[in-house]
């Protein structure tokens, strides 16, 4: 499956420009992280792109992941892809657990995403340019702040790819900055 085609399957599946916004963004920290264990980073991103694919129609578990898993494999992704969009749903962990790097990091950026964003739209620039690991570190002290993103996954995560969590923070940040305006966290200063 091309980038493109995995877009036009997302759009197809999911109305919601903020579940949208999230594919993207984990589809670009995919990208990195695809290149920081030699992998590819086109899979990758595929990943990070349709992992919850599913949401919108099935948000419960342990539907969600496994309806997006059966359409993927219908449209031809391999045990490695579809392993991995199973793998971030905790619900799925006995059968595909964490024990590869595209799993990792699926599992490490998912949440930190959408945390990411969360603490970028209450920021006055709404943007990523001057945003760092300290900003974000001190609003994940704040339990009411985002209090659905699961703070634990977050830290876990950092682990499950060897990094110190300020680091992987600031990868992620680094790697959702060039598509800044798809994710609407561009500065409005400089519209």
């Amino acid at each position: 499956m091309t980038r493109d085609e995995g877009w036009a399957l997302l759009c197809e599946w999911i109305a919601s420009e903020s579940l949208r916004r999230h594919g993207l963004a984990v589809e670009a920290a995919m990208r990195f992280y695809a290149a920081k264990f030699d992998a590819d980073p086109d899979r990758w991103g595929l990943v990070g792109l349709l992992h919850d694919m599913d949401y919108e129609r099935f948000c419960e578990p342990p539907e969600h992941s496994r309806q997006a898993a059966d359409e993927l494999r219908r449209r031809g992704l391999d045990d490695e892809l579809v392993g991995a969009v199973l793998a971030h749903a905790h619900w799925n962990h006995d059968a595909y657990p964490l024990d590869s790097p595209i799993r990792k990091a699926l599992w490490a950026v998912d949440e930190l995403t959408g945390f990411i964003i969360a603490v970028a739209l209450v920021r006055p620039s709404r943007g990523l340019d001057d945003l760092a690991a300290r900003s974000v570190r001190k609003k994940m002290k704040d339990r009411a702040f985002a209090a659905a993103v699961d703070r634990e996954q977050i830290v876990r995560g950092a682990e499950l790819l060897g990094a110190e969590l300020n680091e992987h923070i600031d990868n992620v940040i680094a790697a959702m900055r060039p598509i800044a305006g798809q994710l609407g966290l561009a500065d409005p200063a400089q519209s």
